[in-house]
């Protein structure tokens, strides 16, 4: 991890570009794949994957049997995790139930805005050197309690059993195929995986520039969810030992995750940094972090105040405040996906079991984009009704802009109708 020390001279925006930024190869590989997609479904499909992931697959949808029978491949103890897991997001997200709106705008005019659920939606789940059976409830769950009818899960082969036992629980299909490949059989459907009206999910730098073109293209994605990242902000009363570890939980996740300290205090970098040389050896993924701590940073700035500055122009993924009064920064905190207050609170917790949901906005995008919630499985449809007299109170307003507008055809379709309306009365 390399030290720096803040001065204003410094160009955070070039310091701390992410490592799989203007990557033109990604680029032009994901839209080489999404136009064989496109056009070979899935025959494409089947080279994509023989490609990338060396199997040979002829079904790519997995037997309801076998995802029933999973459960005899998990044991308990992860089991009762899963659950528990499941029913604290399940909570937080019925939390975010909304009401229908109505208002009388005025006498005789009334408007309606009505929530309604997608019906049928794409949930990408990254497996390979991680499976991630998290993610299946972070997105499955709110899925459901939207009430969306159907949940297309697409994941690499070969697919984990407590995946498939995840899916279970969310009632989901699930099909074998990963990579940028899977986003565009879900985008654009073959004769096996069905179309879906939106895309879910995270994953890796490919993964990720592949809903960043559908998206481009009018198909609908939750947010651009890629490599994971997590800055912690830490001073005096931060504890080294706990910092290394949640540095390490986002370090092993892959090559192209990134980690970044900043604190008031030397001692507490060079204490951290200490634990992290200490705790990566013991860690079965110790090559990956490795990896990714090669572009770890640790910031040393003078307070606080500058510390959340550069955090927020960062806008992590993930923010720990590792700070003695961390409720005292909430107002500050104008960019990040989910954060994270004190010392007892470390980002696995998020990603797991206690309620908020880990599908957030990477690369700085959560400047701009909202992590996954209720509403992402929503959609919203606008109603109104209006009485003759209603249109008698409003028509002439109407006409007046659609006059304004050069639109004289929109004035007409009032005006026939208010010429209708006074000729009923005079009757």
């Amino acid at each position: 991890m390399k030290i720096i020390v803040d001065n204003q001279d410094i160009n955070y925006t070039k310091l701390l570009k992410r490592p799989f930024e203007d990557d033109k190869k990604i680029t032009e590989t994901v839209q080489e794949i999404i136009n064989m997609v496109k056009v070979g479904g899935d025959e494409a499909l089947k080279t994509l994957t023989r490609k990338f992931d060396g199997v040979n697959i002829n079904e790519f949808e997995v037997d309801p049997l076998t995802i029933e029978n999973s459960q005899g491949y998990v044991d308990d103890s992860l089991k009762k995790s899963i659950h528990i897991a499941a029913n604290n997001i399940a909570q937080f997200h019925n939390a975010q139930k909304v009401k229908n709106v109505r208002v009388k705008t005025m006498p005789g005019v009334s408007c309606k805005l009505v929530y309604r659920p997608l019906q049928r939606v794409g949930l990408y789940i990254p497996g390979g050197t991680a499976p991630l059976i998290s993610t299946v409830l972070m997105l499955g769950i709110p899925a459901r309690v939207a009430g969306c009818q159907e949940l297309i899960v697409c994941t690499p082969p070969p697919v984990n059993p407590a995946i498939l036992y995840a899916c279970k629980l969310v009632n989901a299909k699930v099909f074998t195929i990963g990579g940028a490949q899977a986003i565009a059989a879900m985008a654009f459907g073959t004769t096996t995986i069905p179309k879906v009206d939106k895309i879910f999910g995270p994953g890796n730098a490919y993964v990720m520039a592949a809903k960043m073109q559908l998206s481009a293209l009018g198909i609908p994605i939750d947010i651009p969810a890629g490599p994971s990242e997590l800055l912690v902000i830490a001073d005096d009363s931060a504890i080294p030992q706990f910092i290394a570890s949640d540095l390490l939980s986002q370090a092993e996740h892959g090559i192209d995750s990134q980690t970044l300290l900043i604190s008031t205090s030397n001692n507490i970098i060079t204490h951290t940094i200490n634990e992290l040389n200490e705790q990566i050896q013991a860690l079965p993924r110790k090559q990956i972090a490795k990896k990714s701590l090669e572009k770890s940073l640790a910031i040393k700035v003078e307070n606080l105040a500058r510390a959340i500055d550069i955090s927020n122009q960062y806008a992590p993924e993930h923010l720990i405040l590792a700070v003695k009064y961390p409720e005292k920064w909430e107002p500050y905190i104008e960019n990040a996906g989910s954060v994270f207050l004190g010392n007892y609170a470390p980002e696995s917790a998020g990603d797991y079991a206690s309620g908020t949901n880990h599908t957030l906005p990477t690369s700085g995008f959560s400047r701009n984009w909202s992590g996954v919630n209720l509403l992402s499985f929503m959609k919203t449809i606008s109603f109104q009704s209006i009485t003759p007299h209603g249109l008698m109170n409003l028509g002439s307003h109407i006409i007046t802009l659609a006059n304004a507008e050069k639109l004289t055809a929109h004035a007409n379709a009032i005006q026939v109708r208010l010429d209708k309306t006074i000729n009923n009365f005079k009757l």
